[in-house]
């Protein structure tokens, strides 16, 4: 495992196979955590992939970052949009940058998302489609209760999605994820939701279907 730097974002890259290809998975901490976070999962996931791990741009505390500042409101948390969409644009062309360099099978990533790198994993997805071989939103919720449908581009649809989250999850409600639910699903042809007995966590449950779907779907790129 080897840490990265360049212009715009540091990241972990955990690669079991340097001597050829690999598909690619990225993923993207939630509020307050590091690069370090997610990582942990790698070895319960499909011994295939190329992992990325990486870390967002704003400094909280050390070791502790956010992708964009949010406020905690008597209704839940509120995105300051401008700022999401603007890193948003900046991790689409990190992203770009990465599959480039590291040519991944099929030339396209995963995107792995939690809480607020959830947020993120559905900006890139709607405005990025073609980056992408699938994301997996994990108990985050959609930048918008009501993304404009009209401003997706038509590869969306063809994005594989699953979307987990925790029936007693306390930082980000179990509506957020049944709103993205209830958007999603009429949208994506190759879609997956599930709630689980968790707080706002992965359990080993949750992890075990993750792997599971994630597996599938690399598949059907080395197919």
């Amino acid at each position: 495992m080897l840490t990265r730097n360049n212009d715009t974002f540091t990241y972990l890259d955990f690669n079991r196979h340097r001597d050829q290809q690999s598909p690619l998975l990225v993923m993207l901490h939630g509020y307050g955590s590091n690069e370090k976070d997610l990582l942990g999962l790698a070895h319960s996931l499909d011994a295939r992939l190329r992992v990325v791990s990486v870390r967002a741009p704003l400094t909280l505390a050390p070791e502790m970052y956010a992708w964009f500042p949010i406020e905690f409101t008597a209704t839940g948390i509120k995105v300051d949009r401008m700022a999401a969409h603007e890193v948003a644009d900046r991790f689409a062309a990190f992203l770009e940058k990465l599959i480039e360099t590291l040519q991944p099978t099929g030339e396209k990533a995963f995107l792995m998302g939690f809480s607020q790198g959830t947020v993120m994993s559905y900006l890139t997805a709607f405005r990025n489609p073609a980056l992408l071989h699938g994301v997996l939103a994990l108990s985050g919720q959609l930048p918008d209760p009501r993304p404009e449908a009209e401003t997706m581009l038509a590869g969306l649809a063809e994005v594989p999605f699953l979307v987990q989250h925790g029936l007693f999850d306390d930082v980000v409600p179990v509506e957020k994820g049944r709103q993205a639910d209830a958007w999603l699903r009429e949208r994506i042809a190759d879609y997956t939701y599930r709630e689980y007995p968790m707080a706002h966590q992965i359990d080993q449950e949750s992890l075990e279907f993750m792997a599971s779907w994630l597996s599938e779907r690399i598949d059907r790129v080395l197919s």
